[in-house]
C-alpha cells in the first residue's frame, strides 16, 4: 500500500482570493454583475452559486451562470479553449468511388 492510499487528503479546494473576495462584496452589497476572472483553476465554492463569472479562454471572457450542479468543478471546465471546425466535408469526387 503506498502512504498516499493509506492517509486521506484533506486538502481545501484552490480558489483564487481576488475572486472570492469580488464575491463577498457583492454578497454584501447585493449587487448582481458579471465578474472577469482569468483564474481558470479555481475550484468551485457554495459562495459563488447565483453569480454570473465571465472566464477568459484565451481569447474572450465567457460568461458563465455558477448553479449547484457545478459545485467542486474547476471555472475552466466550462469555457472551452478550442473551437471545433468540422471535419472536411465530402467531395463529389470522394463520395462516387464508394
Amino acid at each position: 500500500m503506498t502512504k498516499s492510499s493509506t492517509v486521506v487528503s484533506k486538502r481545501k479546494p484552490y480558489v483564487d482570493a481576488k475572486l472570492l473576495k469580488k464575491i463577498q462584496i457583492m454578497k454584501m452589497t447585493g449587487e448582481k454583475r458579471i465578474i472577469k476572472a482569468w483564474c481558470r483553476s479555481s475550484t468551485i465554492v457554495p459562495e459563488m452559486i447565483s453569480f454570473t463569472i465571465a472566464i477568459h479562454n484565451g481569447k474572450i471572457h465567457v460568461p458563465v451562470y455558477i448553479n449547484e450542479a457545478m459545485l467542486g468543478h474547476k471555472l475552466g471546465e466550462f469555457a472551452p479553449t478550442r473551437t471545433f471546425r468540422s471535419h472536411n466535408r465530402p467531395t463529389e469526387r470522394s463520395s462516387s468511388l464508394t
